[in-house]
């Protein structure tokens, strides 16, 4: 007779079956659609943000390609009446132009271009080069806190 504590009596240890992979616990199935939906939400503010945009870059493709003066304030009026209320631009001209834009963006607009927009369209006062202007025209097309559009 064997003795329980006789060696002959050891066996391989037993080891459990392998955890399957798939299906993944609850826990996993709730990750993966939180996180989802996250990324449909994500997705869906960037579209919304992109269409909202689209006024932007067909104005600064517009500036690209404009030479006059006339041109690049003709086209920052009609992106300002795009991006705010009518009855909020419509009207402003001169020294009330130039303050609007300076409220409506975090850069500095500077006097040469400021009095340019303000009387060098009417009275042929021009900085010294338009590039100064569509320059700072493209910075607020760019950079500008919009309204409803």
């Amino acid at each position: 007779m064997d003795k329980p504590t006789s060696l002959q009596n050891l066996r391989d240890i037993a080891e459990p079956a392998p955890v399957p992979w798939w299906p993944p616990a609850v826990g996993w199935w709730i990750l993966a659609v939180a996180m989802a939906a996250f990324a449909v939400w994500i997705a869906s503010r960037a579209w919304r943000r992109w269409r909202s945009d689209a006024y932007r870059r067909a104005a600064l493709k517009e500036l690209s390609s404009a030479t006059q003066l006339t041109e690049i304030a003709e086209i920052l009026k009609r992106t300002a009446l795009c991006a705010f209320p009518r009855t909020d631009v419509a009207s402003l001209s001169g020294d009330a132009w130039s303050s609007w834009l300076r409220q409506t963006v975090d850069q500095e607009l500077p006097v040469a271009v400021a009095e340019t927009l303000e009387h060098g369209i009417f009275d042929g006062i021009q900085c010294k080069n338009n590039a100064d202007v569509a320059s700072f025209v493209a910075t607020w097309i760019r950079h500008h806190r919009s309204g409803d559009c």
